[in-house]
C-alpha cells in the first residue's frame, strides 16, 4: 500500500474531546514542546492542531516569538496561543533559530524537551512514542522517529542508526525528544551569525559526549519542505554553504562514530525475564472524563489485509459512530498496510513493537487502560495479548475482558487462538466466534462452557457489495476475454491454507469438460511465484490467470460466474460473504464455519478429504475430492435454473442476517450488556482477588511466554540464515523454505 501524503496531521481543526479533558497529577507536565516563531503565521495553524491533539496530552508548549515584526503573524500566534492553557509565549529580540531553541530549553519545566519548528507537524502518537522510548531507556539522551517529507518535496525517510555515517551526512531532523540534561551537557545549540546546520552540529556534539539515542519506528514527524526554508537558503548561497561545512567538519572530528542506538523493533527482547511493573505513578493522569461513551481497547496482532482485519475495521468504524470509543494496540511487527483505514476513525493506534521491548508490552497496556479508563478489552488473534490477561485481570477488577476467535488451527500450536481462549477462559467475560463450528470446537475440545461462547458472524458491507450498483465488465477487460466466457474466481491470500495448487488440478479437469471456462486468481502471498511457475509448466496460461491484489473485488464478483474456495482451513471466509452479497454462487470446501453461510440454496459444499495436521501443504490431492469440485462447478454452469436460484438466494442470505449492519447491532447490544451486568461485575472482582492471592503467578505467566518466544525467535533467526543460503543453492523459490526446514531439523538432531 502506497503512503498517503495527503493525510497530513493537523488537518482536523477541532479538539478531540479526549485530549481536551485531560487530567494530570498536580497539574504537572511530563514533556515540553518548544517552537521558535518568526513571522510564521502562514503554516502555524496546522502545527497548532497537530500538537494540541496529541494522544499524550501531558505537555507544556513554549512558543518563542523570536522578534516577529509582522502584525498579521503576531495576531495568528496570539489567537492560537489563547486557545489552550498548556501554551505559553515567550517574546524576545531576534536571536536566530539556535538562540530561540536555547531559550525554550532554558525555560522548559520538564526533563524531556521536543524542538518543533512552526511549520512542521507531528502525527498524533509522536509524543507518546518518544516519551516511552526514553522512559524505558533512562541512559539514552534523545529519542527520534522516522520522517515524512511533504510540501515542495515528498518522501519517506527511514534509515537505521549509524554514528559513523552521521558524521558525514545528517540523517536526523531537528525534532526529537531530548533530555534536558543532555542539552545542558553540550551547552545547547551553538549560536552563529547567519544560517548553518545548527541541528546537525548539536547531534554531533552529543556524539562527542558519547551520548546515544533511541530510534522508534513510525513516520511520526512531518518535515515541511519549502523553497524559502532555511535548509534551501543555505544550499542557495555558496558562502553560507561553505561556512556551514566548516563548522560541521570541526564538530565531526570530535564526534564518536562508535555510538550505538536502541533500534525498534528489537530483534529479540533485551530483558525477557523482566517482571512487568505496576505503573501506579499514572494514577493521577487521565486523558478524558467523558462518560457518554463505552471505551473499548482492541488488542490485535497487526493492521493488514485479511478477513479478520476487515472485521476489526468494520467494528472500529461502526462502533465509532455510535456511543463507543475505540483504541487499538498491536503486538506483532508489521508495516500495517491498513493503518490508514483505521486512522480514519481513531487516532488512538499504537504498534507496541515499534517503540517498546516485548518485556514492557504488559506494562504499557496497563498504563493505557489506566489513563484512558478503558472499560472493555477486546482480544483477537494476539498470542502475546492472551498471555497478558492474568497480569491485567490482577490489576483491573472492573475491566471487562472478551475475545473473538475466528477459527481453530490444529496445525499451529495445537489449536491456535482457540486453544488460548480455552486456556484463559476463567479470565474472560465472554468469547465471540465467527461461526457455529468454531463455537463447538471451543466447547467440545477446549472445555468452554456453552453459555460463555456466542456466535457473531463477521458480516459484509451489503451496500458496497451490491450487484445493483457495481459496474460490469471490469474483470473481462482485465483478462482480455469475451464476456460470454464463464469465470471461476479464486480470491485469497496465495498460501498453503488456501490450497492454490488444488485449484490447478480442478482447472485441468474443468478445461476438458468446459473448454471456454477460465479461472482468475486474485490476491498475493508466499506461494504466488510457485503457482505462476506451475501454471506455465502445466500449459494452463490461457485458462488460469494470476491478477494480483485488487482494491475493487466487488467488480470481479460482479463478472464472475462462481467463486471457488477450496481451503483446508477457514473460520467463515470473508470471500464467501462478499461473493454471496454480489449474488455469485460459491463452491467451497466444507471446513470451519462455511456451512453457516453456504448450503444447497446458494452454492455447493465439498467434503474435505485431506488431513489438516499431517498434510497441510501436501500438493498431491485426493482424486475423488478434485472430482467433486469439478462436478460442482459443472452443475452450476450447466443447470441454468439451479444457478439462478442460488444467485438469488445468495443475496437474500446476506440481507437476512449476514451483513455488517447485523454484526454491529449484535455487538453494540452485547457491549452494553457486558458493562452494565452486575453479576459479571461481581465475578470480575472475585477473579481479580483470586489472581492477587496467587502472588507473582500472573507476571510469571507472561515472563514464561516471553522466554518461549525468545527460544522461537532464535529458531526463526537460524531459519532466516538457512533460507538465505538456500536462495543461492536452490533456484526454485517455492522450495527454499522447505529445504531450509529440512536442514534446520538435521541441525536440531
Amino acid at each position: 500500500m502506497e503512503f498517503d501524503f495527503k493525510k497530513q496531521p493537523g488537518k482536523q481543526k477541532k479538539y478531540s474531546r479526549m485530549k481536551k479533558k485531560c487530567q494530570t497529577k498536580n497539574g504537572q507536565a511530563l514533556m515540553t514542546v518548544i517552537t521558535p516563531y518568526y513571522n510564521a503565521g502562514a503554516y502555524f495553524e496546522q502545527t497548532f492542531w497537530s500538537v494540541v491533539n496529541q494522544t499524550f496530552p501531558w505537555f507544556e508548549w513554549l512558543i518563542i516569538d523570536d522578534g516577529s515584526d509582522r502584525e498579521e503573524d503576531l495576531a495568528v500566534l496570539e489567537r492560537f496561543a489563547a486557545m489552550d492553557a498548556r501554551i505559553a509565549v515567550i517574546h524576545q529580540k531576534n536571536n536566530g533559530l539556535a538562540g530561540a531553541r536555547n531559550t525554550g530549553f532554558l525555560n522548559a519545566g520538564t526533563d524531556i524537551v521536543v524542538p518543533l519548528d512552526a511549520d512542521d507537524v507531528l502525527a498524533p502518537q509522536y509524543l507518546e512514542y518518544t516519551y516511552f522510548g526514553l522512559y524505558f531507556h533512562k541512559d539514552a539522551a534523545w529519542c527520534y522517529t522516522d520522517t515524512v517529507g511533504f510540501g515542495q518535496q515528498q518522501y519517506l525517510w527511514r534509515y537505521p542508526w549509524n554514528a559513523r555515517k552521521e558524521k558525514k551526512q545528517n540523517y536526523l531532523t531537528a525534532t526529537a525528544a531530548i533530555r534536558r540534561k543532555a542539552f545542558e551537557a553540550v551547552g545547547g545549540y551553538r549560536q552563529k551569525k547567519g544560517c548553518y546546520y545548527e541541528d546537525w552540529c548539536f547531534w554531533l556534539a552529543l556524539l562527542a559526549a558519547h551520548q546515544h539515542p533511541v530510534h522508534v519506528k513510525g513516520y511520526l514527524f512531518w518535515y515541511r519542505r519549502r523553497q524559502d526554508g532555511m535548509l534551501s537558503g543555505i544550499h542557495a548561497h555558496a558562502a553560507d554553504e561553505s561556512a556551514s561545512k566548516n563548522i560541521i567538519q570541526k564538530a565531526a572530528k570530535k564526534a564518536d562514530g562508535t555510538v550505538r542506538a536502541v533500534e525498534y523493533p528489537v530483534e529479540r527482547s533485551r530483558e525477557p525475564y523482566a517482571k512487568p511493573q505496576v505503573m501506579k505513578e499514572w494514577d493521577g493522569y487521565q486523558t478524558y472524563t467523558d462518560r457518554d461513551k463505552i471505551r473499548v481497547l482492541l488488542l490485535l496482532p497487526w493492521l493488514v489485509m485479511g478477513g479478520a482485519d476487515r472485521f476489526n475495521l468494520d467494528l472500529v468504524s461502526g462502533l465509532g459512530r455510535k456511543r463507543f470509543s475505540c483504541s487499538i494496540l498491536t503486538t506483532v511487527p508489521s508495516e500495517h498496510e491498513w493503518q490508514h483505514y483505521f486512522a480514519d476513525y481513531t487516532d488512538e493506534i499504537f504498534h507496541l513493537p515499534d517503540f517498546l521491548d516485548p518485556a514492557h508490552y504488559a506494562e504499557y497496556v496497563s498504563f493505557y487502560i489506566r489513563t484512558r479508563d478503558i472499560q472493555v478489552l477486546f482480544v483477537s488473534n494476539s498470542y502475546r495479548g492472551y498471555y497478558m490477561l492474568p497480569y491485567l485481570r490482577k490489576q483491573f477488577p472492573k475491566l471487562c475482558i472478551i475475545d473473538y476467535v475466528h477459527m481453530e488451527e490444529w496445525y499451529w500450536r495445537a489449536g491456535g487462538f482457540a486453544r488460548l481462549s480455552g486456556v484463559f477462559a476463567g479470565l474472560l467475560d465472554k468469547t465471540y466466534v465467527c461461526s457455529s463450528a468454531a463455537g463447538k470446537v471451543l466447547v467440545n475440545y477446549f472445555g468452554r462452557a456453552p453459555q460463555g461462547v456466542e456466535v457473531c458472524h463477521i458480516g459484509v458491507d451489503e451496500k458496497r457489495f451490491d450487484p445493483k450498483t457495481v459496474k460490469k465488465g471490469a474483470l473481462f477487460q482485465k483478462l482480455g476475454i469475451s464476456p460470454k466466457r464463464p469465470v471461476i474466481l479464486f480470491p485469497c491470500r496465495i498460501c498453503a491454507q488456501k490450497r492454490p495448487f488444488l485449484l490447478l488440478d480442478i482447472a485441468e479437469q474443468v478445461r476438458r469438460r468446459i473448454p471456454e471456462a477460465v479461472f482468475a486468481v486474485v490476491g498475493d502471498g508466499p506461494q504466488r511465484t510457485a503457482l505462476e511457475r506451475e501454471i506455465k509448466k502445466r500449459g494452463l496460461k490461457k485458462h488460469v490467470y494470476c491478477l494480483g491484489k485488487s482494491a475493487h473485488l466487488e467488480e470481479y464478483y460482479q463478472d464472475a460466474s462462481i467463486t471457488l474456495i477450496c481451503s483446508i482451513r477457514e473460520g467463515l471466509s470473508l470471500t464467501a460473504y462478499e461473493s454471496c452479497a454480489m449474488g455469485t454462487p460459491v463452491v467451497s470446501s466444507d471446513v470451519g464455519g462455511q456451512s453457516d453461510l453456504i448450503d444447497a440454496s446458494c452454492g455447493i459444499l465439498v467434503p474435505l478429504r485431506q488431513k489438516e495436521a499431517e498434510d497441510f501443504d501436501n500438493r498431491r490431492y485426493d482424486s475423488k475430492e478434485v472430482s467433486l469440485y469439478v462436478k460442482a462447478i459443472e452443475k452450476l454452469l450447466r443447470q441454468k435454473e439451479f444457478y439462478k436460484r442460488c444467485s438469488k438466494n445468495c443475496r437474500k442470505k446476506i440481507e437476512n442476517g449476514f451483513s455488517v449492519r447485523s454484526m454491529l447491532a449484535h455487538m453494540e447490544q452485547e457491549l452494553e450488556w457486558l458493562v452494565q451486568n452486575d453479576e459479571l461485575a461481581k465475578r470480575r472482582e472475585e477473579c481479580c482477588e483470586r489472581m492477587r492471592s496467587l502472588g507473582c503467578l500472573a507476571e510469571e505467566i507472561y515472563r514464561v511466554e516471553m522466554a518461549e518466544e525468545e527460544r522461537s525467535s532464535g529458531a526463526s533467526a537460524l531459519m532466516e540464515v538457512l533460507e538465505r543460503v538456500c536462495a543461492k543453492l536452490v533456484p526454485d523459490g517455492s522450495w527454499r523454505r522447505e529445504v531450509a526446514g529440512v536442514v534446520y531439523q538435521k541441525i536440531k538432531k
